[in-house]
């Protein structure tokens, strides 16, 4: 007899807000693109100046509309699938945890890459968050979703990024952000398990 487990739409609060607020930035860096990117776009030089917003804002800002429909989907998609773990306290960690992982990454690691747009490398930090809390509530397909994530990561690694994701964001895909960004969610999320571990014994 197999047991099938339903949840709930998770549309609380808190776990609607952050989500919700990231898609609103989103559309608003789009819709603004022309006057907001060269203030606030990932951009090495500027950077290197001391414009460190960047690491942060460049997130927001895309190639075209399929760009940001795609991640958009992506980030509802998440949600969709682990919104029930998601607080308001949480998801904005685990959100600047992840976005400042991926653009420290690039910006110490990958020295080459002048510019940056996107929120896939977060939402690898996400996704990563969400397969292990899974894996905490002893859903067995947390397991699947955590291998899942880091042997594409490792095929992007060898292969670099599908064709067909190249053409239709107009841009080539920044795959050292998909690591560098699902590294900051591993690392959150340890942390964010020590923390837990720690206030349930003390």
């Amino acid at each position: 007899m197999s047991l099938t487990i339903k949840r709930a739409w998770p549309i609380s609060v808190q776990a609607l807000l952050v989500p919700a607020l990231i898609i609103l930035l989103a559309l608003l860096a789009f819709i603004f693109n022309d006057q907001l990117i060269d203030l606030l776009v990932y951009q090495r030089s500027a950077i290197t100046e001391g414009q460190w917003w960047r690491l942060l804002s460049g997130h927001f800002f895309h190639t075209n509309l399929n760009h940001l429909l795609l991640n958009l989907a992506a980030l509802i998609m998440l949600w969709a699938l682990h919104g029930h773990f998601y607080t308001i306290k949480i998801y904005s960690a685990l959100f600047l945890f992840s976005a400042l992982s991926c653009s420290l990454g690039l910006y110490f690691f990958d020295t080459s890459l002048q510019q940056y747009v996107g929120l896939s490398g977060v939402l690898h930090g996400i996704f990563v968050f969400g397969a292990i809390m899974d894996i905490k509530q002893g859903d067995k397909t947390g397991y699947l979703l955590f291998i899942g994530v880091w042997l594409k990561i490792a095929h992007e690694q060898f292969f670099g990024a599908s064709a067909d994701v190249v053409n239709l964001i107009g841009a080539n895909v920044a795959v050292n952000a998909h690591l560098w960004g699902a590294i900051g969610g591993l690392i959150f999320s340890v942390m964010y398990l020590l923390l837990c571990h720690y206030r349930k014994t003390s």
